[in-house]
């Protein structure tokens, strides 16, 4: 098992606060499918800066191949309202844990 960071970036500046109906529902399957991953033991961590910048998550996967496809999956790189960037992540401390 290996520990990768993906980092989500928005597709403009202020994103957060002018996201279109639709993005924000692909927002909101994007958040969906992260839990989803965190009730399969894959997602340690996820969340975003606060002027919404750019946002990571803290993924375990058996491979970078699996690593990538968790990445392409994902609602909100799938349909292009995120941009997504995988790199390996080593992870040394973590509160409660490993």
């Amino acid at each position: 098992m290996g520990h990768y960071l993906i980092m989500y970036r928005p597709p403009r500046e202020g994103f957060a606060e002018n996201a279109t109906p639709e993005e924000s529902r692909v927002i909101e399957r994007h958040f969906e499918y992260l839990q989803k991953q965190e009730a399969e033991g894959k997602l340690i961590l996820a969340g975003r800066i606060e002027d919404g910048r750019f946002g990571i998550a803290v993924i375990e996967a058996n491979s970078e191949n699996e690593a990538n496809r968790i990445m392409a999956e994902d609602p909100a790189v799938k349909e292009g309202v995120f941009s997504g960037e995988l790199m390996p992540f080593r992870l040394a401390l973590l509160r409660g844990g490993e």
